[in-house]
């Protein structure tokens, strides 16, 4: 029979599973912590390497980065679960990080300014403008209302033969400032009309394939 560990590596690396061989670094740590948490919540396996090699945990002392990243590292703290599992001699240690409640969390970024991060795919991004006015429009009781006029029949239009536009382009063809787009867009989103697109080269947005133009 498959052990729990096992059948967690053979889905690979994803949204919500991530493989650290080892910690190093409690700052950097405490993004992927932080990541997990204002996204959908997932699992670090500590001990198994990208390739999904078991090659155990080291010393007690990662778990102590870990648990620095969390508390010292991530505001507000995350919160997590461990369980320690043996596979063919080696302890695996499964971070079972819940979807937060009390975010949006941060952490250090390389030059030890906070920013708020989210997990895409298997990697860890900066949430930008657009997104942290999602989650406060999310929030706001009172919901959203869209003013349905040039601009928005324009942006859906444009979606609709382009495929994808990023704010500056939105921008350009809007003449709005950057701040009443990044509203727009951010109703859209929390519409579910429009997606937001993370990248290596920067973020851009799509319609929902859901969505029907009219």
């Amino acid at each position: 029979m498959t052990s729990h560990i096992k059948k967690l590596i053979s889905e690979g690396e994803h949204r919500q599973l991530d493989f650290k061989f080892g910690i190093t670094d409690s700052k950097k740590i405490a993004r992927s912590l932080a990541a997990f948490a204002n996204t959908d919540g997932g699992r670090l396996l500590l001990g198994v390497k990208d390739n999904g090699t078991i090659a155990g945990v080291r010393s007690d002392e990662e778990f102590y980065m870990m648990e620095a990243g969390a508390r010292l590292f991530c505001r507000p703290e995350v919160r997590f679960e461990v369980k320690e599992w043996e596979e063919n001699g080696k302890t695996v240690l499964e971070i079972i990080i819940p979807k937060s409640e009390t975010g949006p969390h941060s952490a250090p970024d390389k030059d030890n300014i906070y920013r708020i991060y989210v997990r895409v795919g298997d990697q860890n991004f900066p949430a930008n403008s657009v997104l942290k006015k999602v989650w406060k429009k999310q929030k706001d009781p009172q919901g959203v209302r869209i003013e349905y006029g040039v601009t928005e029949r324009t942006l859906l239009a444009y979606l609709e033969v382009h495929r994808k536009i990023t704010l500056s382009a939105f921008r350009r063809i809007s003449g709005y400032s950057i701040p009443r787009c990044e509203h727009i867009l951010a109703d859209f989103i929390v519409l579910n009309i429009i997606q937001m697109n993370y990248s290596e080269t920067g973020v851009y947005y799509t319609l929902n394939p859901e969505y029907r133009f009219e």
